[in-house]
């Protein structure tokens, strides 16, 4: 049984002052003039995953203009086994909070109850920009495939943030950097596995797969040298390189300086070097790739939020695209300008005309 939202409400969100969704587990089509507040309901549902959401923003950043500063976001997801309440909120731009059936919960809770994956358009020069973009690319894809990747990688990060306060301080008495050395090694050690295994995923998902996007060949590399292989050989690395790092005041070896390279099967050509079409084919490669690695291994097809991917797309291909999403049986929310980017999905998706007036956006059902 694919898990899926039923429900969704924000209130004070962006240029949403209250909204409601009622869903049925169909793929759903936003459409609307741009700045009418289609990205802001995916960014919205992203919120029901760990981290910061597809825009990368602050809490503070996610209220209403003009609102009282705070947001909330209401969500019930069906499961296999019950439906589940869900609900995240930031109060006058507090840290944002999490609450599952009732009850306070980490974020990272929500990686167990659901899986998520989307693209934006910020993703198209993905693999031309630098390789921060495609880092956070490929964590959001392991995280799918491993909710636990998010700890690891937090714990990983206040680590080294420590440490790197130690050698921009110029401290050289090993025994200030032993145990974030052992944090760093155990956690960084992890998120490189995480990386490793969510790419062989990704790879075998592609194989003998029927489908109108080229498979791409990836690669985890690193910016200087190889990423030790094991805990205790990343422990001893950062140790020998402790010299190395005082004089740069960062430290220079870890799954923070991974990179991930991409290359186009059929041609063997870099994905750097293909045309804007072909990056873009590539990227909705992979996150099919993933739906469907997910739908095998947990039995549910993450849900897809896929912004503005259909103007990239010739109708032929959007028709592709429409086909596959409905064969997994995923939920996938998708927007665009216009009602007849998604024509090709016809009734097998639930249509959404989005408007927006003196600031603030409306929802018009169709159909």
């Amino acid at each position: 049984m694919a898990v899926y939202l039923t429900e969704a409400m924000l209130t004070q969100f962006r240029s949403h002052a209250a909204a409601r969704l009622v869903l049925d587990g169909r793929p759903v089509a936003f459409w609307g003039a741009n700045g009418a507040g289609k990205t802001s309901l995916l960014e919205a549902i992203s919120l029901l995953s760990p981290g910061r959401g597809l825009r990368r923003a602050a809490a503070e950043d996610m209220a209403r203009q003009g609102g009282p500063g705070d947001w909330k976001i209401q969500a019930v997801l069906m499961t296999p086994d019950a439906p589940r309440a869900v609900e995240t909120w930031s109060d006058a731009g507090a840290a944002r909070q999490v609450r599952i059936d009732g009850k306070p919960a980490p974020q990272t809770a929500l990686g167990d109850l659901l899986r998520m994956v989307w693209l934006i358009p910020a993703m198209d020069r993905l693999w031309i920009e630098g390789a921060d973009g495609r880092r956070r690319f490929l964590d959001r894809l392991t995280l799918s495939f491993a909710p636990g990747h998010a700890e690891a990688s937090v714990e990983f990060e206040k680590a080294m943030r420590e440490r790197n306060r130690l050698l921009k301080d110029g401290v050289r008495d090993a025994f200030w950097y032993a145990a974030l050395e052992d944090r760093m090694a155990d956690t960084g050690a992890a998120i490189d596995t995480n990386r490793r295994r969510a790419l062989d995923r990704l790879k075998r998902a592609q194989e003998g797969a029927e489908t109108a996007f080229p498979a791409a060949d990836l690669a985890l590399v690193q910016s200087e040298g190889a990423m030790p292989a094991t805990a205790a050989d990343f422990r001893a690395a950062l140790g020998d390189n402790r010299a190395r790092d005082l004089a740069a005041g960062r430290t220079l070896i870890g799954p923070h300086r991974s990179d991930l390279l991409g290359t186009y099967r059929a041609k063997g050509l870099p994905a750097a070097d293909c045309s804007t079409g072909e990056q873009k084919a590539l990227l909705l490669s992979l996150i099919l790739a993933n739906a469907r690695a997910l739908a095998t291994d947990t039995g549910s097809p993450p849900i897809l939020l896929l912004d503005e991917v259909a103007a990239h797309l010739d109708a032929p291909r959007r028709a592709a695209l429409y086909d596959e999403l409905c064969a997994l049986g995923a939920q996938a929310f998708l927007t665009g300008t216009g009602a007849e980017l998604f024509t090709e999905l016809g009734p097998r998706a639930q249509s959404i005309e989005v408007t927006e007036t003196g600031g603030t956006s409306a929802l018009v059902p169709q159909g």
